[in-house]
């Protein structure tokens, strides 16, 4: 459950003079906190089918081409309504409750219609499934809403995509993620259309090998407890101490191989014996967070805390260090970074008393929505500078502060 938080009125250090940014920020109340995410709903959300658009500029999210935002970002969506809906039960409103509660069966019948109602076997590039991380952001939203809701599909959804791409499909011909010989989870399957073995040089990217961890620790946390192990070759589900001696292992690895070990810095990837590619992202920073924060409390080895800290602190001192708000990066779909972030975050401030990262999320969330579009409450992913009124927006890029504010609410 969120906690309630006091709000402050903050200052940003102003950005260079020759950067046009609007840096005037104030504090936010909760009436805000629901503006903000209806706003991106009412711009973002297709209301037909229930996932969401690309960008503003599509009346409707037909598919991966045509206007419908891409497959992995659809449950870190998902997750957005999950904490709408903890956030107003939090605040004991019933009729919010309902109505996200409601939202969140929507929007998972709305992706199941629209992704092959999640036969993870299909490797439609259009509807399908055709990368291992993107099969792993929805384990993790699927056994996060069962843990929620006490759903038994979202769990036995969760189990199979888990087995999925641990183990590959004969389906599919590929041969799984998991690198039995030398560790950790290679990114996707070669090729797509006709499947041969991962090759030791092919690339483990941090974006498959921290969400199979945080994916398996919250397995972990929500599988019956005296469950037999499986005898199958390829099982449909693992024991809770499987899970667990999975994302432990996985996890390894990623120190290994994708962690600075001095300044908490998470690599992009690793290919084979090459130097690791040392560009970091906010969402790697962020699954290594959620991966070690779940560890963590799983353990009580205080390592774990340790990394997770490490990590943070990487993220906000040096990441965001130009305009003292969370970095903005151009591409495609990158603007969903920080709501990953601050779905892990949040678990490292409430989970691990970790308050000490607060007024930094205050900051973004502050400037963000200071600098929103006001005429349909949508922010931009510059937190720092002003969204025009009317401007074209992607999904990515605007669900980065209403998924802050709604784990990091208003006291009022």
């Amino acid at each position: 459950v969120a906690l309630l938080l006091a709000i402050s009125t903050t200052s940003v250090w102003a950005a260079d003079s020759s950067e046009k940014t609007n840096q005037k920020t104030g504090s936010y109340t909760n009436e805000d906190v629901w503006a903000a995410y209806e706003g991106f709903n009412n711009t973002l959300l297709d209301p037909d089918k229930y996932i969401y658009k690309t960008t503003s500029a599509y009346e409707q999210a037909v598919d991966r081409g045509h206007g419908a935002a891409a497959i992995w970002c659809q449950p870190i969506y998902w997750d957005m309504s999950m904490n709408a809906y903890k956030l107003a039960k939090a605040q004991k409103d019933k009729k919010k409750r309902a109505y996200y509660k409601e939202l969140c069966e929507k929007i998972f019948a709305g992706n199941k219609a629209q992704y092959c109602h999640f036969d993870f076997d299909n490797n439609n590039e259009n509807t399908g499934w055709f990368i291992y991380d993107d099969i792993m952001w929805w384990t993790i939203s699927l056994a996060r809403a069962y843990e929620l809701f006490g759903v038994d599909e979202y769990l036995k959804l969760s189990e199979e995509s888990f087995s999925r791409v641990w183990y590959g499909s004969k389906k599919v011909g590929d041969t799984g993620s998991y690198d039995k010989e030398n560790g950790g989870m290679f990114w996707q399957w070669q090729p797509i259309h006709n499947p041969k073995p991962n090759r030791p040089g092919d690339g483990k990217m941090a974006c498959i090998n921290f969400p199979t961890v945080v994916a398996a620790l919250t397995l972990y946390n929500n599988v019956p407890k005296k469950r037999k192990e499986s005898t199958e070759e390829s099982p449909k589900y693992q024991t809770r101490e499987q899970y667990l001696a999975k994302g432990k292992e996985i996890y390894e690895w990623g120190v290994e191989n994708l962690l600075d070990k001095k300044t908490g810095r998470i690599a992009d990837s690793r290919h084979g014996n090459g130097n690791p590619a040392w560009k970091a992202h906010v969402y790697n920073q962020a699954t290594f967070i959620g991966a070690s924060v779940l560890l963590y409390k799983a353990t009580k080895e205080k390592r774990y805390l340790d990394n997770a800290i490490l990590a943070a602190d990487y993220t906000v001192n040096e990441m965001s260090a130009k305009h003292n708000l969370l970095p903005f990066e151009r591409g495609i779909e990158q603007g969903i970074y920080t709501a990953i972030f601050a779905e892990y975050i949040a678990m490292l401030v409430y989970d691990c008393g970790q308050t000490q990262y607060i007024p930094f999320l205050k900051r973004n969330i502050e400037s963000g929505w200071a600098n929103r579009d006001k005429t349909r409450n949508v922010c931009g992913g510059e937190y720092e500078k002003a969204l025009p009124a009317g401007a074209e927006i992607d999904s990515y890029s605007a669900s980065g502060i209403p998924a802050l504010m709604l784990l990091f609410p208003a006291e009022k």
